[in-house]
């Protein structure tokens, strides 16, 4: 999948490797004793799938390659590739009935093959990773079985070869390539009672969020400052955008600057009435222009009401659609 997102699904196997990619640079901008935890490839069911990632340091850990029972063999043995300056390969197989029983049981009989690479001897790298978080670029990782690690990203490129513990991994591979694509961004198009709740979700989900909003009022109850969830360099991608002023001439001037460009998810709040009140003054072709990719209402009928639910119902229609499930559509 390129950089461009258009149409859904989107990055259907994604988690949000945002979290760990920042941590692993900040790490190796100040030289602290961390290793990255990558998955390289998985057999079976597994609770992680290849590019997702975690990392360890003293005392702290970002991500997760389970539902917690093999992080700490995970940081012990990340403990291990710092201290040796070594990359680790490790193999976790969960395919033997015992493995339900066992205090490392993760529930999922399936096969994980994994890289701790050393951040002390990936200096530099914090340049690559940093324009992948700045920008709305992908990042390609090769890893060969000997510890060159060739990567690349926005015109940035990273070269350096780690010595690994063992001279093979398990699995006899010689090379794995992994990318990350860039975050799904959606435009918020007004910062209403919801907006609070919606920014710190969906940026949690991995969303990066550009908002627009022209009333001081309003933006004066983000948990941040407009736009801030999202980095200058996707503000003008977008691959969902949001319409939810609570005004109905706002609402009208976003939908019909919404009706020339190719977002293909749209969303408008309200109930069904406002958008056939919208439609009633939106011209023929603005109409036909937005009817193909409006969800209106948006969210999906979860129950409740309030910012609250109204804020999950969103996020969760947005969670969907990114995944290519039926439960997205209008």
């Amino acid at each position: 999948m390129t950089s461009a997102l258009h149409p859904a699904p989107l990055d259907l196997d994604g988690g949000n490797p945002r979290p760990v990619l920042q941590a692993a640079a900040d790490a190796a901008r100040t030289g602290h004793a961390a290793a990255l935890a990558v998955v390289l490839q998985t057999e079976g069911p597994s609770y992680s799938r290849a590019g997702t990632c975690a990392l360890f340091e003293p005392g702290r850990q970002v991500g997760w390659l389970s539902g917690g029972c093999l992080e700490p063999e995970l940081a012990r043995q990340a403990a291990n590739a710092v201290d040796a300056g070594r990359i680790a390969w490790m193999e976790i197989d969960n395919r033997d009935d015992a493995a339900l029983f066992s205090g490392n049981a993760t529930g999922c009989r399936g096969r994980q093959w994994l890289a701790l690479l050393p951040l002390p001897q990936l200096g530099g790298i914090e340049q690559l990773l940093d324009a992948w978080l700045q920008g709305p670029h992908t990042l390609h990782l090769a890893l060969q079985a000997d510890g060159r690690l060739d990567a690349r990203c926005a015109g940035f490129t990273f070269t350096r070869t780690v010595p690994p513990a063992a001279l093979q991994p398990l699995d006899g591979s010689h090379r794995w390539r992994l990318q990350w694509h860039r975050s799904p961004v959606v435009h918020v198009h007004g910062a209403g009672p919801e907006a609070a709740l919606l920014l710190p979700l969906l940026d949690q989900l991995g969303w990066c969020a550009h908002v627009e909003e022209p009333r001081p009022r309003w933006r004066e109850h983000l948990p941040l400052a407009a736009g801030s969830y999202c980095s200058s360099a996707a503000a003008g991608v977008a691959d969902a955008a949001l319409v939810m002023h609570h005004n109905f001439e706002l609402d009208r001037d976003a939908l019909e600057r919404l009706a020339g460009s190719r977002v293909p998810f749209i969303g408008l709040l309200g109930p069904r009435r406002r958008k056939d009140d919208l439609f009633s003054v939106l011209d023929t072709h603005t109409r036909r222009a937005l009817e193909p990719r409006l969800r209106s209402p948006i969210g999906l009928p979860l129950g409740g009401r309030g910012p609250e639910a109204i804020a999950l119902s969103i996020a969760a229609q947005l969670q969907a659609w990114r995944h290519g499930t039926p439960l997205a559509t209008p």
